[in-house]
């Protein structure tokens, strides 16, 4: 069987969301997925949109899999979608990882490393210092891939959450300042300089 890595086209998008739907039912969430495939498109396809998808496809078809040309018979098995994250500690860019799924029929063809390798290649032409991602405590299969191919966990952190109600209790007590364009220069220029 032929398979190849390429990056999510808006074409894709059903294939994607059918994929975050089968991932929250492996995750034991099923009812856990509010977006719509139009959120997913315009997530991933509008203009200055910072999130990525890449698509794993099989070919299925016994047809020429080296004719680019002919793309009956390519089917999308799996994803890794993601978006730009940035450390203070490193001073760089990263990747961070939020879903990354195979149809259980596809797995065992080396198809979730391949996401991993080409979303790897991706984050190091970019510059990024790291990749990063959560997996639940139960999935130790996928651990055991991470493991595989030199990821570590990090068990001093744990992920938090603000969300719903509790997200938006602390946004009523807070506001949004007004964007400052000219940042510190400004406020230097106008002789406040030892003020902050």
């Amino acid at each position: 069987m032929s398979t190849r890595i390429r990056w999510a086209s808006p074409d894709d998008v059903e294939a994607i969301d059918a994929l975050v739907r089968e991932l929250a039912v492996y995750e034991r969430e099923p009812d856990a997925v509010e977006a719509t495939p139009e959120d997913l498109r315009a997530a991933l396809f509008a203009p200055g949109s910072r999130v990525r998808a890449l698509v794993a496809e099989v070919r299925t078809d016994a047809g020429d899999a080296d004719n680019d040309a002919a793309e009956a018979g390519w089917v999308v098995a799996g994803t890794a979608i993601s978006f730009t994250t940035y450390s203070t500690w490193t001073g760089r860019h990263g990747t961070w990882l939020e879903d990354l799924f195979v149809r259980p029929e596809h797995r065992g063809l080396g198809l979730g490393r391949a996401l991993l390798a080409a979303l790897a290649a991706d984050a190091v032409a970019k510059g990024h210092r790291r990749l990063e991602w959560s997996v639940l405590d139960w999935n130790t299969p996928a651990q055991a891939v991470y493991r595989a191919i030199g990821a570590h966990p990090l068990d001093e952190w744990t992920r938090w959450r603000l969300a719903d109600e509790e997200l938006r209790a602390l946004a009523a007590t807070g506001a949004v300042p007004p964007e400052d364009p000219a940042g510190d220069a400004a406020a230097d220029a106008a002789g406040n300089a030892g003020n902050h």
